[in-house]
C-alpha cells in the first residue's frame, strides 16, 4: 500500500531537510507550510516534496485535518518539521504497509531530545514508551485540540516498532519563545470553552506539575536538563492560567 507524509512546519529552514530525508521512502511528501518567512517551502520544492501554504491560525488539529485532505494516498504519516523517522521505523512502516490489515492507525513511540540530550524520564517518557498516533488510514478519523492536538478514531489502533526522533528545543531561549505562544494558544482555547481559573491554581498547578514531572516521573534521573525541562514545563502550566485569567479581566 503506498504512504503519504506529511509535514507541517513554519520556519523550519534548519531542520526541514533532515525531516523530508527521513520519510524519503514514502509515495508522497506533502509539506504544509504555515506561511513562512525564511527558506523552509524553497528547500522542499527543491527536496521533491509538494508544499502548499496555509495559515494555521492556532488551529493544529485543523491544519491537520487540511493535510489529511490534500494527501492522495491511503495511508498518511504525520511528522512535524523538528522531527525524524527513525531507520527502524521506515522499516516497520514498508512492511506492516506491504500487507492488508484491520488496523486503522498505529501510535508510534517518539525520543525527544532538549540541548542535545535525550530526556528518558519526566512527562516526555509517556510518549517515549506509549507512543502518540502517527500513522492513519486516510478517513479513519479527525484530529481534534487547538493545541497538543490527537487523532480520535474508532478503528483497530496497533503499536508500530521504531521511534520518531524529536528536536523541538535546541536552546533555552527557543523553549521559552515557544511556551510563551503555546501558553497563548491553550490559554485561548479555554477561554473559548468557558474555562475560568483562580489564584489557587494559578499558585498551586504548576508547583504540582514541577514535582510529578521531576519526582514521580523520576525528572531527576535526567540530571541538569531533566531538571530546566520539569521547571520550564511547570512555567507554561503559569503563563496559561495567568493569560486565562487575564482573558477574563480585559
Amino acid at each position: 500500500m503506498k504512504v503519504s507524509a506529511v509535514i507541517l512546519a513554519k520556519n523550519e529552514e534548519k531542520n526541514i531537510k533532515r525531516a523530508i530525508q527521513s520519510v524519503d521512502f514514502c509515495d508522497e511528501i506533502v509539506v504544509i507550510d504555515d506561511n513562512s518567512t525564511d527558506k523552509t517551502s524553497q528547500i522542499a520544492r527543491r527536496l521533491g516534496a509538494t508544499v502548499i501554504q496555509k495559515s494555521i491560525n492556532g488551529d493544529f488539529a485543523g491544519q491537520r485535518n487540511f493535510a489529511m485532505k490534500q494527501a492522495v494516498n491511503e495511508w498518511i504519516l504525520f511528522l512535524d518539521a523538528d522531527e525524524e523517522i527513525s531507520h527502524d521505523l521506515q522499516r516497520s512502516c514498508l512492511s506492516t504497509l506491504r500487507v492488508r490489515s484491520v488496523i486503522g492507525a498505529y501510535y508510534i513511540r517518539r525520543r525527544d531530545f532538549f540541548l542535545g540530550k535525550e530526556l528518558r524520564f519526566g512527562e516526555t517518557q509517556k510518549v517515549r514508551n506509549k507512543g502518540i498516533i502517527r500513522l492513519v488510514k486516510k478517513n479513519s478519523g479527525e484530529w481534534m485540540g487547538n493545541v497538543h492536538e490527537v487523532f480520535y478514531t474508532a478503528a483497530r489502533t496497533s503499536l508500530m516498532d521504531g521511534y520518531i526522533t524529536h528536536y523541538p528545543h535546541p536552546s533555552v531561549k527557543d523553549f521559552l519563545n515557544d511556551i510563551n505562544t503555546y501558553s497563548s494558544l491553550r490559554a485561548k482555547e479555554l477561554y473559548n470553552h468557558g474555562k475560568k481559573t483562580s489564584i489557587l491554581e494559578i499558585i498551586l498547578y504548576p508547583f504540582a506539575k514541577f514535582l510529578l514531572n521531576y519526582f514521580l516521573y523520576l525528572g531527576f534521573l535526567d540530571g541538569a536538563i531533566g531538571f530546566m525541562y520539569a521547571f520550564i514545563m511547570s512555567f507554561h502550566s503559569f503563563l496559561v492560567r495567568a493569560k486565562l485569567y487575564q482573558a477574563y479581566e480585559q
